[in-house]
């Protein structure tokens, strides 16, 4: 491979967990923290959620090795099981061959090693990883599970990772009881530009990189923009970059192999991406009967000089459009603020956009507002960028569409920002 080439003692940017690969941005060494607590604390679930890739599994594996001795751990990672299995999965991990036993005695048997490790002086903690898989019942055991306590205390510490459909599960109505038994909530966003470079570098680090700088300045935009700061799709550019210069024979990653990457691996911007999965995984859940068809309604289509770059599909719910790649859509421009503006579909089909305090602003049909109801063929401009809202049922009687709303003038809406926003063009500039 590249190793000898770049001097590197290892590959940098493998996709398998690896603990002591673990890049500690700010919002990792917090989930961190937060699993940390669950070893002093019993009086509650923590929820750790993050997109795929985004490094939940590698932060568990750097947490469980750093456990004390007199943790009891059973991690649990095949989630896609009904209850007995869910059941006798935890039996295995603390020891036991329960395959041949019914649910109460299951459920018996736990209950019993609970209490006898805490009599014993021991804590006992149960992880469930992919735990967005796990049904309704399964999580109504763990709620049941979590409840076993001595005369003092709960016995079973809880650690909850999963995708973001996780929240989406608990959030439901048949789950208040578990909910109300959460105690530490965590989403892990992406990475920004800033914690980005950092990655990249701790990784060259923990190769063998001796503070060298193999990948130059201008390749960070780029690796963000086409990886939305998920690790694992920068691992994979990152990755397939290094064979560009490799094969080049070069010692250095220029921004010509990250677009030779970007080529190699058929990407688009991952904005664009991100939708089309979107759009695809609630295509999937639909047809495998998983949930109540969701028909997309309507949907707004991105563009950059007459040049198509994005579709967002909207069904009845919240769409945030802004810069950063926490946004159901993301920008990657200077004129778009963190969180610019939100899109609002009712159940009816209606779409309202929202300005968030952006600092630029939107504009509908060339006039500024702050709130309005689309009709279809609307033209949204967002700095230099047109965003056009397509509505599915274009014949359908659109109801009070805010035009009496006036206009705001782009002096007014700038007094109206926010300090968030004046820091974004700070930020920016």
């Amino acid at each position: 491979m590249y190793t000898e080439n770049f001097k590197l003692r290892e590959l940098p940017f493998r996709l398998s967990p690896d603990p002591q690969f673990l890049f500690l941005s700010r919002a990792h060494a917090r989930a961190k923290a937060y699993m940390e607590s669950t070893i002093w604390f019993t009086d509650g679930f923590v929820v750790i959620t993050g997109e795929i890739g985004s490094g939940k599994t590698t932060l568990i594996e750097s947490f469980l090795r750093q456990v004390d001795s007199d943790v009891v751990v059973a991690q649990i990672n095949q989630t896609q099981v009904t209850a007995v299995e869910f059941l006798q999965s935890v039996l295995v991990q603390f020891g036991f061959s329960p395959f041949k036993m019914k649910k109460a005695e299951l459920i018996a048997t736990v209950n019993n090693f609970l209490i006898e490790q805490y009599a014993a002086g021991r804590k006992v903690l149960l992880i469930i990883d992919e735990a967005q898989n796990l049904s309704l019942k399964v999580l109504e055991e763990i709620r049941l599970l979590s409840g076993i306590e001595s005369t003092k205390e709960k016995v079973l510490r809880i650690i909850l990772a999963g995708q973001p459909e996780l929240n989406e599960k608990l959030d439901s109505p048949e789950l208040v009881q578990l909910m109300q038994r959460v105690r530490l909530r965590f989403h892990l966003g992406a990475l920004p530009r800033d914690d980005l470079r950092a990655y990249v570098m701790h990784r060259l680090e923990v190769a063998g990189a001796n503070g060298r700088e193999i990948f130059a300045d201008d390749c960070y935009p780029e690796i963000a923009r086409y990886s939305g700061g998920v690790p694992r799709l920068v691992n994979t550019l990152c990755d397939t970059a290094m064979m560009s210069a490799f094969n080049e024979d070069r010692d250095h990653v220029t921004l010509m192999d990250i677009g030779a990457a970007v080529s190699e691996l058929q990407w688009v911007e991952y904005s664009a991406r991100a939708n089309q999965l979107a759009a695809r995984q609630t295509d999937r859940r639909t047809a495998s009967g998983d949930e109540a068809p969701v028909r997309a309604l309507s949907k707004v289509v991105l563009s950059d000089d007459g040049k198509t770059i994005a579709e967002l599909h909207l069904v009845p719910g919240r769409k945030v459009v802004g810069r950063t790649p926490d946004n159901d859509l993301q920008i990657d421009s200077k004129f778009i603020s963190r969180h610019h503006c939100q899109l609002i579909t009712g159940s009816d089909g209606i779409t309202v956009i929202e300005d968030l305090n952006s600092t630029n602003g939107i504009l509908v049909h060339g006039k500024r507002v702050r709130r309005h109801t689309l009709r279809d063929g609307d033209l949204i401009g967002l700095g230099q960028y047109d965003m056009l809202y397509v509505n599915a049922g274009a014949g359908e009687h659109l109801a009070d569409t805010h035009d009496d709303l006036p206009a705001i003038s782009a002096d007014a809406a700038n007094e109206e920002s926010g300090d968030d926003e004046r820091e974004d063009a700070a930020g920016a500039r």
